[in-house]
């Protein structure tokens, strides 16, 4: 056996990673970001890529991206810093861009409806309200009112009432529901819709019967707070009212 000398494979050419996009806003607005750290911890802060008048934050996105508690503060965190000097376009977590070249082409392409959206959220944040009714409390209501539902109730109730009348109870019941939750998801938003620019109603989820999100000016963060608040007093404790903001708008960046 001779004593061939060895030679070390070639070294392949390592991409970059793609990067994490965390909010477009104007080229001129202010990037205070030294001291944040990124998604996933990939060294220094976030940076800019200007282009055509706007500025896109990103940074190195880790190789396992996931929702980690962490991760969400520092997606939030960035979007927070800017947002403390004027408008942006907040992106929801986890947008992700190949390379620097992708992200320029975007704000090319857009922006022109990066522009006039960055106009239209200047001086605003997000408030986001979601409400839940006591099922029993919603449930005794329903009986109360409703000459149907009281009758069938006392039918079956008594065990004197059929299948049938069971079937009757069950589905007049959960028309009614459905009725007066949304009733109220619209009262409720027109008791607030007066002190934000816009609204955008989701599909609530779980027990909820409202998911809405407002557009408030900035200026009046704190009186839409305090109405929040009145809100959940004067509807009582059968009510579960949260509302959590200011927020970067994400509703109604897109």
């Amino acid at each position: 056996m001779s004593d061939a000398p060895t030679t070390a494979p070639p070294t392949e050419t390592q991409s970059a990673p793609p990067l994490y996009v965390y909010a477009v806003t104007g080229s001129g607005h202010p990037l205070n970001l030294d001291g944040l750290r990124t998604v996933g911890d990939m060294g220094g802060p976030p940076d800019a890529l200007v282009h055509t008048g706007l500025a896109a934050v990103v940074s190195p996105a880790p190789p396992d991206l996931r929702p980690k508690r962490r991760d969400l503060a520092a997606h939030q965190a960035v979007q927070e810093r800017l947002m403390a000097d004027g408008a942006v376009l907040p992106m929801r977590f986890g947008l992700l861009a190949p390379d620097e070249t992708a992200v320029r082409t975007a704000l090319e392409q857009h922006g022109e409806e990066y522009a006039r959206r960055l106009t239209e959220l200047h001086g605003t944040t997000e408030f986001n309200l979601k409400a839940a009714r006591s099922q029993d409390d919603l449930l005794r209501e329903v009986l109360t009112e409703s000459d149907d539902a009281r009758r069938l109730n006392e039918l079956t109730r008594d065990g004197n009432g059929t299948y049938d009348d069971r079937v009757a109870l069950g589905e007049l019941v959960a028309r009614q529901v459905d009725a007066r939750q949304r009733l109220l998801a619209d009262q409720v938003v027109g008791q607030l819709s007066g002190l934000a620019r816009a609204s955008v109603v989701a599909d609530p989820a779980q027990d909820d019967f409202l998911n809405v999100s407002f557009l408030v000016e900035r200026s009046r963060a704190h009186e839409f707070a305090e109405a929040g608040e009145k809100l959940a007093h004067d509807y009582g404790e059968a009510y579960d009212f949260r509302l959590r903001g200011p927020l970067p708008p994400y509703s109604f960046a897109a």
